[in-house]
């Protein structure tokens, strides 16, 4: 019998056990991205799929992880952050694409974000609305270095993570519908150097900070709204970054261990 007690071992929504998730778990929406990601690893098992929720488990140079698609969405994304750690999860890395508003960044370019705007309504059923969504600073420098090994482009900063596609996005709606102030809103963001818009990250990071977990996030660009450009190419790119980055948090949680330190920082690699 079904059940939604969040007691129960195999998870109401995902479908998932606790032997069916293992190391960090990568994020992306689309179900259709999981196996695409899961291509650049070493080994990989699809463990369940139950509506927007894909879950795939693997292992890639060696160190375990695993994919779970979320949907579109931060409701959707925060479901799947907490039943993941019910059942042991507790690093995950946000995989997707995104729209970018400053200049200077290409299609096809990664982001990698460092903390977001809580412009979605998720992260508020959570906790007060000055509570930061930062990204930890382990995934941050796992991402950084996984995206220099792989020979991508990046750019770091502060994501904007909406409810809206469109208008929450300062595009138009059906019919040209734009609200009143969208112009200003999406100046303000640009001013304020906000580097990209998304729908999660937010709500992920929130919920991490809130239970002591892990979390980041990088993303594709498929968009930039400064030039007008746009084209869904390099769609494997933030996969493979996200998949190395884990393999290198497997080694940074290593020096930790060996060294006794309390978290990972970068003397511990120093002294290697």
């Amino acid at each position: 019998m079904d059940s939604e007690d969040p007691n129960d071992e195999v998870q109401y929504h995902l479908g998932v056990g606790p032997n069916d998730v293992a190391g960090p778990v990568l994020l992306p929406g689309d179900p259709e991205r999981v196996p695409k990601i899961a291509e650049a690893w070493d080994d990989s098992e699809q463990v369940a799929s139950h509506r927007e929720y894909r879950t795939m488990r693997g292992t890639y140079e060696g160190a375990p992880l695993t994919c779970t698609s979320t949907g579109i969405g931060s409701p959707s994304a925060a479901i799947a952050v907490e039943e993941l750690a019910r059942v042991g999860a507790d690093t995950f890395l946000r995989v997707g694409s995104c729209g970018v508003i400053q200049p200077g960044i290409d299609v096809g370019d990664l982001v990698i974000t460092t903390g977001a705007v809580r412009q979605e309504g998720t992260s508020g059923e959570y906790v007060r609305e000055d509570y930061p969504a930062a990204a930890s600073h382990e995934v941050v420098s796992a991402l950084v270095a996984a995206a220099e090994e792989l020979g991508y482009d990046y750019h770091l900063g502060v994501t904007c993570s909406t409810d809206s596609f469109y208008a929450g996005q300062s595009r138009p709606g059906f019919g040209g519908y734009q609200r009143p102030d969208s112009e200003a809103r999406i100046a303000e963001l640009r001013e304020a150097g906000v580097v990209n818009f998304e729908m999660e990250t937010a709500a992920i990071c929130t919920l991490a900070g809130l239970y002591d977990l892990r979390a980041g996030a990088v993303c594709t660009v498929y968009a930039n709204r400064e030039t007008g450009e746009f084209e869904p190419t390099g769609e494997r790119r933030a996969g493979r970054c996200a998949s190395r980055a884990s393999a290198i948090l497997a080694e940074m949680d290593a020096e930790v261990e060996e060294s006794g330190a309390k978290a990972w920082h970068a003397g511990l690699s120093l002294d290697r």
